[in-house]
């Protein structure tokens, strides 16, 4: 990484407290942005995070691609992780924390709210936000493409029915606009463009294909920071208004988001998956898809209930907490590489 990149840390938090400073001082503003939405999604976030993520789609090899399936172990691990695990942990650490450890401080109905968001996030694996974080463990972007790839066909079909299971509902009404507007504009947009960008660089050569992704590199690590500004400027009010049940509903994810990684790191090494496929393995089952479970919670419980709160909250915690583990997945790099299959 560059030097801009190594601190990124330290861009990531001034990011967020001028995202809260801005939103408390140009609240009309934000509100404007607000209203920039379809489908549940915020047109602004969602240019951002094509600006984040077209540069690494960029880099995918079609050719390599189809290589992915002669190594099953990293995404058979993506898949365990996310669908047989995550969900099942939220939940857990829902019940035990809001129903238990923090009941004399909430009403049964707050509980319960609380529960639903947390739950809602578990089944929702992240899709767009895992290509920076791949980016920036020197992750394998064509085994990281497939596996997110994957997790959406999945999320298909299985996010209405075990988000019902779990939350003791059978009117689960997924958002169908919401996620397939997100996976259009997450994935097969920014994949095509990056199609058609290496192709046509291709055609200059290599040397000309390195020297665009240098150039272009700064851009990730920007759309990026302003996404967290954006997030930031938009929650700044929740931030400012809640203190104390958004610190009780970010207790049980970052548990949650540090055992799920360590379980996911841990396997990995048994596996023995290189580190180029177990850093974004792992971080794909730690992260979150928030637009889908703040659109499901707004739509069952209410804009301003419990639910929402808590997948806002997902949504603040993720990118330092992923920050993190990033730095952690680089600094066990060496013993990572001796793994030889994936």
């Amino acid at each position: 990484m560059g030097r801009f990149e190594r601190w990124l840390s330290l861009w990531v938090g001034l990011a967020m407290a001028a995202g809260v400073l801005l939103g408390r001082q140009v609240p009309a503003a934000f509100g404007v942005v607000a209203a920039w939405e379809w489908a549940h999604v915020n047109l602004l976030v969602a240019v951002l995070i094509w600006v984040m993520i077209y540069p690494m789609m960029v880099q995918i090899d079609w050719a390599a691609v189809r290589d992915v399936g002669r190594r099953p172990r990293g995404l058979a691990l993506t898949l365990v992780i996310n669908w047989l695990v995550k969900p099942f942990t939220m939940a857990a650490l829902g019940v035990l924390f809001f129903e238990h450890l923090f009941a004399p401080w909430l009403d049964p109905q707050t509980a319960r709210e609380y529960i639903a968001g947390m739950i809602l996030l578990g089944v929702a694996p992240c899709t767009a936000m895992v290509f920076v974080w791949s980016q920036l463990v020197r992750g394998d972007p064509n085994y990281t493409l497939v596996q997110v790839s994957v997790n959406d066909l999945v999320m298909v079909v299985a996010f209405a029915p075990l988000a019902a299971f779990l939350l003791g509902v059978t009117d689960v009404v997924v958002p169908w606009n919401t996620l397939l507007l997100s996976t259009v504009l997450y994935v097969v947009l920014p994949l095509g463009a990056g199609v058609l960008t290496r192709r046509w660089l291709l055609r200059r050569g290599e040397t000309a294909l390195r020297a665009w992704l240098d150039r272009v590199k700064p851009w990730s690590v920007l759309g990026l920071l302003g996404t967290v500004v954006l997030l930031f400027g938009l929650q700044a009010d929740a931030l400012i208004a809640q203190p104390a049940a958004m610190a009780m509903i970010a207790v049980p994810l970052l548990i949650q988001t540090y055992g799920i990684f360590f379980l996911g790191w841990w396997a990995a090494r048994w596996l023995r998956l290189p580190h180029a496929v177990a850093g974004p393995a792992c971080l794909i089952g730690t992260s979150n898809f928030f637009e889908l479970a703040v659109a499901v919670a707004i739509s069952l419980f209410g804009l301003h209930s419990g639910a929402a709160l808590a997948t806002v909250v997902g949504v603040l915690v993720e990118v330092p907490v992923m920050l993190s583990l990033v730095a952690l997945v680089n600094r066990w790099r060496p013993a990572a590489e001796a793994g030889q299959a994936a």
